[in-house]
C-alpha cells in the first residue's frame, strides 16, 4: 500500500521545510504540498520532525570477545536500534589469521539471516597482509560490496595489527576504493602499563582507564594520520575519545589528507569517574578508548560542531553485568570491554546535541545519517530524504521527555549505561523501506526483514544509485 506522510517537518543534511512525502514501493515517490492522498495509507506526523533513517556505523552483534559473546545478537540488537531511530547498522566482522576471507564473511551473514530487523552492512577486519589476503579483497569488494577496512591498532596478542599491515592495507585500499577504519590505541604502551599496574596490585575497573590514557590514543591516531598521508589512502578513525586523537585528526586534515573521524554518545555525556563507583558498578563502564576526564567532552562537542568530527557511531557491544562484566572480577583486564548503546545514539545527540544549542537541527541529521551514508556507498540510497531514496523515515517527537533506563530500552543487556539520564526527543514511529518496524512506539517489525547492504566503492555510487541521483 501507498503511505502518505503528512503535517510533519522534514529535515535533511540541509534543508527543513514543511512537506508531505509519498511512498511507493518503498522508495520516496514525491514530496510535496499538496500530494494525492488516493488509495494511501495516511500517516500524521503533526508536531513532529522527519528525519531519514539513522545509519549506525559502528555495532559489534552476536560477537565473541574475551571468552563470552555479546548480549544483543542480530535480532535484539536491530530491534533496540529501530526503537532509537536507525535503519541501518554497518557490523563489524571479525576474521582470523589464515582463514578465507569469505569464510568470516559467511559466518557473519549467518548471524544475521532470519534476525535482522533492518537493513545491515558489513566492515571486514584485515588482521595480516600478504599476497593471498590481497587477491580476496578485489572479491570481498565486487562480490560481497564491503568497502570499508578495519584495522586494529590495539589489543596486542589478539586483535592488533602492526604498522606494516596497515600501510599495505592503506595502499590496498587506495587502489581498491576502500576505506580503511582503525582502532586508535598504541596497543604496545597500553600492554606495558597493564602489565605494570597488575604487578603492582591494581586491579579494579579504574585502572582500565588509567592503563589508556589519553596519549596512547592521541599518539595511535597520529600515526594513523601519517601513514595516510604516506600512501595518498583515506582513513576513518572510529570511537574517538579525547582532545588529543581530535588535535591529530585536525592536524592531518589542515594538510589535506583524506581522513575523518566518529566520536560515540557514550564519550559525550560520561566521563571516567564512572569507572570509579563502588562494588564493581564502575565495570558497567569499561569499553576501549575509555571515559575520559570531563574536560574532553567539550573538544568532541565542538569538534563535531566544526567539522572535525563528522559522525557519530553506538560502538554498541553489550554485555550482562552479571556473569559477563563480572567475569572481571579481581582483575580489570577480563571485564569485557564494550557497552550497551545502539538505542540512545540519536536521542542523547538530539538532546545534549540540538537542544543545548551545540549542533545545528541540520548538523544533527548529518552526523546520524547522512555523512555516514556518503562515507560508506549508501548515499542517496540511504541517509536523505530525496525522490528516488529508500522510504526509511523516522518520525520523532522533539517536545517529550524521558529517563533512560534498563527497564524501559529495549536491548537484551541488564543494565543501561545511561541509566538515570534525563533526555527530550523521542522516536515515535520508524519505516524501513516503506514498511513500519516501530509504530507509535510500538514493535511491529519482523526478523529477517532486514537487507544486507552492497555498498558502493569509496568516494563514488553504484550504478543504480547514480540512476537514481539523476531523479533527485
Amino acid at each position: 500500500m501507498k503511505k502518505l506522510i503528512r503535517n510533519g517537518t522534514v529535515v535533511t543534511a540541509t534543508d527543513t521545510y514543511k512537506a508531505e512525502i509519498l511512498i511507493e514501493e518503498g522508495k520516496i515517490t514525491a514530496i510535496g504540498t499538496t500530494l494525492p492522498s488516493h488509495g494511501a495509507e495516511i500517516i500524521d506526523a503533526k508536531g513532529c520532525y522527519v528525519f531519514p533513517g539513522g545509519i549506525d556505523p559502528h555495532t559489534h552483534l552476536d560477537m565473541p570477545f574475551g571468552g563470552t559473546i555479546t548480549k544483543d545478537d542480530f535480532e535484539s540488537g536491530t530491534i533496540a536500534a529501530a526503537f532509537g531511530g536507525t535503519t541501518t547498522v554497518i557490523d563489524f566482522c571479525l576474521t582470523n589469521k589464515g582463514v578465507p576471507l569469505n569464510q568470516s564473511i559467511q559466518t557473519w551473514h549467518e548471524k544475521a539471516k532470519d534476525k535482522a530487523v533492518i537493513d545491515y552492512g558489513f566492515h571486514l577486519m584485515i588482521g595480516e597482509i600478504n599476497d593471498d589476503v590481497l587477491k580476496q579483497l578485489e572479491s570481498v569488494i565486487n562480490d560481497e560490496g564491503i568497502t570499508s577496512f578495519k584495522v586494529f591498532m590495539a589489543y596486542k596478542n589478539v586483535l592488533q595489527a602492526d604498522d606494516e599491515t596497515l600501510f599495505q592495507t592503506l595502499i590496498a585500499a587506495k587502489e581498491l576504493g576502500a576505506l580503511v577504519m582503525v582502532h586508535g590505541e598504541n596497543g604496545d604502551v597500553i600492554d606495558y602499563l597493564t602489565k605494570k599496574a597488575l604487578a603492582d596490585g591494581h586491579t579494579d575497573p579504574i585502572y582500565h582507564a588509567l592503563t589508556r590514557p589519553p596519549e596512547v590514543e592521541g599518539e595511535a591516531t597520529g600515526r594513523a594520520a601519517t601513514l595516510t598521508g604516506l600512501a595518498e589512502s583515506q582513513l576513518y578513525v572510529v570511537h574517538v575519545s579525547c582532545a588529543d586523537a581530535v588535535q591529530k585528526i585536525t592536524e592531518a586534515r589542515n594538510k589535506g589528507f583524506d581522513v575523518w573521524g566518529e566520536t560515540c554518545p557514550q564519550y559525550l555525556v560520561l566521563d571516567q569517574s564512572y569507572l570509579e563507583q563502588p562494588n564493581f558498578e564502575g565495570a558497567k563502564y569499561v569499553w576501549s578508548p575509555p571515559l575520559r576526564e570531563k574536560g574532553h567532552q567539550e573538544v568532541l562537542w565542538n569538534a563535531l560542531k566544526t567539522g572535525q568530527l563528522q559522525t557519530i557511531g553506538s560502538d554498541q557491544c553489550s554485555f550482562d553485568f552479571k556473569d559477563q562484566k563480572e567475569l572481571g572480577r579481581g582483575d580489570f583486564t577480563k571485564i569485557p570491554n564494550g557497552g550497551p548503546t545502539i538505542e540512545d545514539r540519536v536521542s542523547i545527540l538530539f538532546s545534549e546535541g540540538v537542544k543545548k544549542g551545540r549542533v545545528s537541527l541540520n548538523q544533527f541529521v548529518d552526523i546520524t545519517s547522512t555523512r555516514t551514508a556518503k562515507l560508506f556507498g549508501l548515499f542517496p540510497k540511504k541517509g536523505t530524504i530525496a525522490v528516488g531514496s529508500d522510504a526509511d523515515i523516522v518520525i520523532f517527537d522533539p517536545n517529550v521527555q524521558r529517563t533512560l533506563s534498563a527497564e524501559a530500552h529495549h536491548m537484551a543487556v541488564d543494565y543501561n549505561a545511561f541509566e538515570g539520564m534525563e533526555v527530550t526527543g523521542e522516536p515515535v514511529s520508524v519505516l524501513v523501506r516503506g514498511e513500519f518496524v516501530v509504530r507509535d512506539k510500538k514493535f511491529v517489525g519482523n526478523p529477517g526483514s532486514g537487507h544486507y547492504l552492497k555498498r558502493a566503492k569509496y568516494g563514488m555510487l553504484s550504478s543504480s544509485d547514480q540512476n537514481e541521483k539523476l531523479t533527485i
